[in-house]
């Protein structure tokens, strides 16, 4: 059943105009996302990759999503990319999709919400000084999520870690871009 959920699920986010998608490698279970900021936001032009591990037993529980690209937003982690939204959680549905949890994901770009943080420090910014909560968002999408390789974040992680930059590509590709298993095919050599 799975797998012929996950073929309709693929079909719907494909016919999505704002979402491209993609398989990684051959991987039947693991795609990669790119969302577009909301416009009127501090997100507007940025293109935002979100990560996605379809579980063996979905459709009955949810898509584990987080963002690849890095972004300054209270229900999202700054440092790991995790996702606060409910219905990846507690609230998800087998009637709900990965388009659906990808349109929320965007949505929630949007309309944050500060009271049920993932990140704590941008919250409190989000709720006490605005201005520059949208200053910082701003930047960090220039920075981010316009036109830059959604991977320069993991191989900048792992080079700043000690490893050669050649090795680092080479490691992260072989293990799908995972940093924890890149750093064991690092730690290898």
């Amino acid at each position: 059943m799975t797998e012929i959920r996950i073929k309709k699920d693929l079909a719907q986010v494909r016919n999505e105009k704002e979402i491209e998608f993609s398989q990684v490698k051959s991987d039947h279970n693991h795609f990669k996302a790119i969302i577009k900021g909301p416009s009127e936001t501090p997100y507007e032009n940025g293109k935002f990759q979100i990560d996605i591990r379809i579980p063996d037993n979905y459709p009955f529980s949810p898509p584990k999503m987080q963002f690849d690209t890095r972004i300054w937003h209270p229900n999202v982690s700054s440092q790991t990319g995790a996702i606060c939204l409910d219905i990846l959680k507690d609230e998800w549905s087998p009637a709900l999709s990965i388009r659906t949890a990808l349109i929320s994901i965007q949505a929630l770009l949007n309309s944050a919400e500060p009271d049920n943080p993932q990140d704590a420090v941008v919250a409190k910014q989000y709720k006490e000084d605005r201005e520059l909560f949208n200053k910082t968002a701003a930047e960090w999408t220039d920075i981010h999520a316009k036109g830059a390789n959604p991977h320069d974040f993991s191989i900048k992680k792992l080079i700043d870690m000690g490893f050669c930059e050649d090795d680092v590509k080479v490691a992260l590709e072989k293990s799908n871009w995972n940093e924890d298993e890149a750093i064991q095919v690092l730690l290898q050599l």
